[in-house]
Order: structure tokens, then C-alpha cells, then sequence
């Protein structure tokens, strides 16, 4: 296996997330299996270390306080185009990670994730054998109506930005029960197994 850093030359990895705990537990992990780490909390901070460092690859959280992950995507592409950038979320949907590769994210991961589940896909993505088809696997089964629903609630707020007011409003629901509803984890379809 190529060593990280050989991989990366000497340009440095970016995390971008606000949970400190997941931060330096995460740097802690990527930096052991050889990349040199730099954190950011919130965008600006990461938009000044992008333009500074050039990093080759980059960790985002989709939510980052009150910003939108998504939004920093194409900025952090236009600061470092060859920069490849893993979309991390704790609120998985279909709807989300389709939008998430269109905006120039080369992977995507649902929370909770191991730093072995990083280092590939940050790496895997160097290999010319994956295509523009393996981006999102669609369902084999048909998705529990509860599912549905979170799809197209993550679909509508992906549509407005982020912006949970004009979802509400789209959706024809009150704020607070659209917030309610965001709060809770997806529904999974079956047990995941640990690999």
C-alpha cells in the first residue's frame, strides 16, 4: 500500500468540522497513518487555510454550525481545483449526496465513520477504475415511506439552501415540526453489518 503522504507529496489534509471531540480525534488518527493535518471549524477559517496550504485532500462536515457544508464545496474547488474533498454527515440521504457530488464532492460518508473509511476514500478515488456511475447506488428494495419522506425533506432543503423556513414552506409544514423531524437520525432500511 502507498504510504498517505507519499500519495499526497507534501500538500497537507484538511478537516473542516465543528464538533472539536470528532476533530481531534479524527486528526489524531489521520496524522498515525501519515498525513499532516490541518483543522478548520467554520468556512472562513478553512477558505484562508485552503488558499494558504493548497491541501490536496479535504474532510467536510455538511453541517458546520450554522453553514452549509455543501456551499463550501465549489468555493474550496475554485481555491484549490485539484483538492480532493469527502463530504461527511450524520443525516445521510440520497438526495444530499447526489447533490453533494454535483458540487464537486469525489465521496461522501455517513457518520458515525472510522479513519480507515476515510483513508479510502479519500485514496480510492486516485484509482482510474472508478467512474461517474459508482457515485450513488440506488436501492434494491423499494424504501419504507418513513424514508421516503426523509428523502424528499432532505431533497426540498438541499433545493433551498439549506434554508429551513422556505422548506417548511415548500413542504406545507409548520418550521418547528420540519426541525423535529431533521433532528432524528434517518430511518435505516436494515442493520448495517460491521465490516
Amino acid at each position: 500500500m502507498v504510504h498517505p503522504t507519499q500519495a499526497s507529496g507534501t500538500r497537507p489534509l484538511l478537516i473542516v468540522d465543528d464538533d472539536a471531540t470528532f476533530v481531534r480525534v479524527l486528526s489524531r488518527a489521520l496524522t498515525s497513518r501519515g498525513f499532516e493535518v490541518l483543522t478548520a471549524s467554520h468556512a472562513d477559517e478553512a477558505r484562508a487555510l485552503a488558499r494558504r496550504h493548497q491541501p490536496r485532500h479535504c474532510v467536510l462536515d455538511l453541517k458546520l454550525g450554522d453553514e452549509n457544508g455543501l456551499r463550501l464545496i465549489p468555493e474550496l474547488h475554485e481555491l484549490v481545483p485539484d483538492m480532493r474533498i469527502l463530504l461527511l454527515t450524520g443525516y445521510a440521504s440520497i438526495a444530499t449526496a447526489v447533490e453533494a457530488i454535483k458540487r464537486g464532492a469525489h465521496d461522501y460518508l455517513s457518520k458515525p465513520v472510522d479513519a480507515d473509511a476515510v483513508v479510502r476514500a479519500l485514496l480510492d478515488g486516485d484509482n482510474p477504475h472508478h467512474g461517474d456511475d459508482d457515485v450513488v447506488d440506488a436501492p434494491e428494495a423499494p424504501l419504507a415511506l418513513r424514508r421516503l419522506e426523509w428523502e424528499h425533506i432532505q431533497r426540498v432543503l438541499t433545493e433551498c439552501d439549506g434554508n429551513i423556513s422556505e422548506t417548511a414552506r415548500r413542504l406545507g409544514m409548520h418550521r418547528r415540526t420540519l426541525q423535529r423531524k431533521l433532528s432524528k437520525h434517518p430511518v435505516r432500511e436494515r442493520p448495517e453489518s460491521e465490516a
